[in-house]
């Protein structure tokens, strides 16, 4: 597994690996806009994360997550709040997200 400081270079060494869209959460699917593809828990794989903790500023916790769909058609990343600013998501997308 890889180390990085930052989240912004933890997304540019994914992209360059080829996790090039972006992800996010929509209550119990993730969705790539660009694509126009929405992803249930069960049709996408967390290949790695990484958890990064603000040092000052509680906004800067979050966690980077590189996913495929399951029949690896579609790499990219998804980078989300946790703790208090974390996003509204379904129990189900939660547990796939925290199960890593």
């Amino acid at each position: 597994m890889y180390s990085y400081d930052t989240v912004s270079e933890a997304l540019n060494a994914l992209r360059k690996r080829g996790f090039d869209h972006d992800f996010n959460i929509n209550q119990e699917v993730i969705e790539c806009k660009h694509l126009n593809i929405r992803l249930e828990p069960d049709a996408f794989e967390i290949v790695e994360h990484y958890r990064f903790e603000g040092e000052t500023d509680p906004a800067d916790e979050s966690v980077v997550y590189a996913i495929q769909s399951t029949d690896a058609s579609v790499k990219g990343t998804l980078v989300s709040a946790y703790g208090v600013y974390a996003e509204t998501a379904s129990e189900t997308l939660i547990r796939k997200l925290t199960h890593k």
